[in-house]
């Protein structure tokens, strides 16, 4: 069995380190949600203290998933003097438009081989290891990271370069997010007009108003849930800023980006940050 350490076993982490367990010897990180850390523990996980343990274990393949670009270069920069030449680095961090070229020169320093996958779907579809993987890097590398990426990913799609890929991932985050706003303000528009939102839904599942996101937030929120995408208000005000970044040379979509973080940055002030997206249909200030 190989030798996994993965970083960052919060919303997404936890269920691709559990699926890594089937088949991997997996080793986490301790941080201060403890609640995914002790049930990976109970099932086989190994958990480190310190980024310094890491040079006592022979490591095949090493995964990061943090929240963003900034903590994933602090983390790069303290782990690079701990990894030797062998380890397989795969990101499935969500960077800004330049994030991976600044990895990949971090570990490049240590000769050390950089490889990025974007992942698309969510929590659920991370715990039954069916999201849909975005990979960049180099193409020697690609059957080495499927052997760990299957064990969450359904299917494994080659973009080329780390910066493609990267960007590829925040195109496909472009569409899902501007998809799930206008879902929310579908859902706020209908209880505001007093429609029912029953009825409305399966009208639109018969158009091409049909949508994932409103699969994930309607079957909940028709019942009065609204905790069905799983995503925060904060990260995506984050990744709408990344991606109005990444297309800032292209007038609509720059436009289109602007207008939907908008929307998130005042959430945000208004302190629905720590909220889940869809939460945002129950609240009348927003």
């Amino acid at each position: 069995m190989s030798n996994v350490v993965f970083i960052g076993v919060g919303y997404m982490g936890y269920g691709m380190a559990k699926n890594l367990l089937k088949k991997h010897n997996v080793y986490i990180f301790a941080h201060k949600n403890r609640k995914p850390i002790n049930k990976l523990i109970k099932i086989g996980a190994k958990e480190l203290k310190t980024y310094s343990e890491i040079k006592n274990i022979k490591i095949d393949c090493l995964m990061m998933c943090v929240t963003n670009t900034p903590i994933a270069i602090n983390v790069a920069n303290k782990i690079k003097n701990y990894l030797n030449r062998n380890t397989l680095i795969i990101d499935l961090t969500t960077h800004d438009k330049n994030g991976t070229l600044k990895m990949n020169k971090i570990f490049l320093s240590k000769k050390i081989s950089y490889n990025f996958c974007g992942v698309m779907g969510g929590p659920v579809q991370s715990e039954q290891g069916i999201l849909g993987g975005i990979y960049g890097g180099k193409k020697n590398d690609f059957p080495k990271c499927k052997k760990y990426l299957n064990s969450f990913c359904k299917s494994v799609f080659n973009f080329g370069d780390v910066s493609k890929a990267s960007s590829a991932k925040l195109l496909s985050n472009f569409l899902s997010l501007m998809t799930t706003t206008s879902v929310i303000e579908f859902f706020k528009s209908a209880k505001k007009l007093g429609i029912n939102i029953k009825l409305l839904c399966d009208v639109a599942r018969l158009g091409s108003g049909n949508s994932g996101a409103l699969d994930r937030i309607a079957n909940k929120a028709i019942k009065g849930n609204y905790k069905g995408y799983v995503f925060s208000v904060d990260n995506t005000y984050k990744d709408l800023n990344y991606i109005n970044d990444l297309v800032s040379d292209l007038p609509n979509a720059n436009k289109l980006s602007k207008l939907a973080k908008s929307f998130y940055k005042e959430a945000s002030k208004k302190g629905f940050g720590k909220f889940l997206v869809s939460e945002l249909i129950d609240k009348e200030k927003y």
